[in-house]
């Protein structure tokens, strides 16, 4: 999994997300974020989305760098109003994947505090 910002190599198309389907992705860009997800990490994301949900965002998500990630996920919460203006079940979701495995590492929280950041 190439996770390395080439901004040349970026290629956006308009993602027609579902709630679940931003969830699952952001679910697993947090879990990524430190270069290891974990076991409970994976239990608690299949606990929010469903298996075939879990699997196609998983292949998206491994052919994305950071920069398409972050693009993305910025992307559908800003446009697509699935969360109505209200972040704080997106938040809660995240802090609590990063708990998952019992701690919140730096890269999950460096993640969850520019994410809100670039969302509020």
């Amino acid at each position: 999994m190439d996770r390395i910002w080439n901004i040349n190599n970026v290629i956006m198309e308009n993602n027609n997300w579902t709630k679940q389907e931003l969830v699952a992705y952001i679910l697993l860009y947090v879990a990524n974020s430190d270069l290891d997800e974990t076991k409970k990490e994976r239990e608690y994301i299949m606990s929010r989305v469903d298996l075939k949900t879990y699997y196609h965002i998983k292949d998206e998500f491994e052919n994305d760098n950071d920069f398409q990630s972050i693009t993305k996920i910025v992307d559908a919460v800003k446009h697509e109003n699935l969360y109505n203006n209200n972040l704080d079940s997106l938040f809660a979701d995240i802090k609590l994947m990063a708990f998952a495995d019992g701690e919140m590492t730096v890269m999950e929280r460096a993640f969850y505090n520019n994410l809100k950041k670039i969302l509020s």
